[in-house]
């Protein structure tokens, strides 16, 4: 299986503070991957490691066969939006299409322009006047028509009203489907993220707790309370959820809001691995 984005025992230290810690991933490619994790986890920075931002403190990671960032047409293959969906305020939506075009060898400027018009966007008017949901549909619709492999998504949507959020998941998982494009989503709005991710990757205390196709670790994993008897083997998550590869009967599968939040709880409290 192609992985798009591979890691070794990846690191980044901020002088005395670490942000990632021994992180060793294979993702997939054709998934849309959901990176979770709370403030502070190391998500951002490993978005930026991944973008080639940011240079790792140890370790290694590869992006699309290739060290991130290596040139102008590894470049040409990665589409990012950083956190608050940034743009132009005094560019004008023509003008950030026009901007686009200049910038990007693989530059799609029909499907920018049917966007645009989808959208109900005025061409003229300046960025800086736009709403948030506005801008965060412009600043994907930019990042789509760089017809990249892989997009980054750098919590698009944890500032937008819930209507705002819908339309742009929506609009994600329209250009997935068009386009074939792997998209790796930062949030910590897992409710969001369960409704457009096939893959998932939890971060916290700047460490790696668990990643894998979301039908394969749901499966994997139970809703138990105290007077339930666990099979040998199975591993308490927290106080509601375990993972067993053998079924625990009377039980049923957990949510992926819940599966996360179990993996994130136990990394700031833990817990006894097994009963």
């Amino acid at each position: 299986m192609t992985s798009i984005i591979t890691t070794e025992q990846l690191s980044k230290r901020y002088r005395r503070t670490t942000a990632l810690t021994d992180c060793t991933l294979r993702i997939p490619a054709g998934r849309i991957v959901g990176l979770v994790g709370p403030n502070g986890a190391g998500k951002s920075t490993l978005l930026g490691l991944v973008c080639g931002l940011l240079t790792p403190t140890a370790g290694s990671i590869t992006v699309l066969g290739d060290r991130p960032a290596a040139g102008a047409a590894q470049l040409a293959r990665v589409g990012f939006v950083a956190q608050d969906a940034p743009v132009y305020s005094r560019l004008s939506v023509a003008d950030h299409l026009r901007l686009g075009a200049r910038l990007n060898p693989r530059w799609d400027m029909a499907l920018a322009q049917r966007r645009v018009q989808q959208l109900g966007f005025d061409p003229a008017q300046k960025a800086g006047r736009l709403s948030g949901g506005q801008r965060a549909q412009l600043a994907l619709t930019v990042a789509a028509a760089k017809r990249a492999e892989l997009l980054i998504l750098d919590e698009p949507v944890a500032s937008l009203d819930p209507l705002a959020r819908s339309a742009f998941l929506r609009d994600l998982l329209d250009f997935v489907a068009e386009l074939g494009v792997s998209v790796v989503l930062s949030s910590h709005l897992l409710g969001d993220l369960e409704r457009v991710c096939d893959h998932l990757v939890v971060l916290a205390a700047s460490r790696v707790q668990l990643a894998g196709d979301v039908a394969d670790l749901l499966a994997l994993h139970y809703r138990v309370s105290d007077g339930d008897a666990l099979p040998p083997g199975a591993e308490v998550i927290d106080a509601h959820i375990a993972r067993s590869t053998d079924p625990i009967p009377g039980t049923d599968h957990p949510h992926l809001e819940e599966l996360g939040l179990a993996y994130m709880t136990r990394a700031l409290v833990p817990v006894e691995a097994s009963r």
